[in-house]
């Protein structure tokens, strides 16, 4: 069940991620009226968009974390932190290269990332 679980999981990312680029987002950005911030509305579309995608990173480390319990007898606090950090690192580059530094995210998920790995056992 937990297989199942977690290839549903990462099929509703990828549904969400193209769905929700296709249906929402390149719609919304059509629009008048989305706010400006920094001079113009490109900051905010771009915060929009990796924050969309950052969901579905999000949920396919979820799925890592049920294959990783489905398929061990006895899953070790190392392997979920590994997941974790590279969930938060992708994360951390997803938000720096979309709004080239701008939005401050990406220090607050790398800071986490860089703590789930320090925390490894050695």
């Amino acid at each position: 069940m937990l297989l199942i679980a977690g290839l549903l999981t990462l099929m509703i990312g990828l549904v969400h991620s193209y769905l929700g680029e296709r249906y929402i987002l390149i719609r919304l950005f059509k629009r008048d009226g989305i706010p400006h911030l920094f001079g113009s509305d490109v900051f905010t579309k771009q915060t929009l968009r990796f924050a969309w995608h950052i969901t579905t990173i999000a949920w396919w480390g979820l799925a890592a974390i049920m294959f990783t319990y489905a398929n061990s007898q006895a899953v070790s606090r190392q392997s979920i932190l590994q997941i974790i950090a590279v969930v938060f690192l992708i994360s951390g580059l997803i938000a720096l290269i979309a709004s080239k530094g701008k939005h401050l995210s990406w220090l607050c998920f790398f800071v986490i990332a860089g703590g789930c790995l320090m925390s490894l056992d050695p």
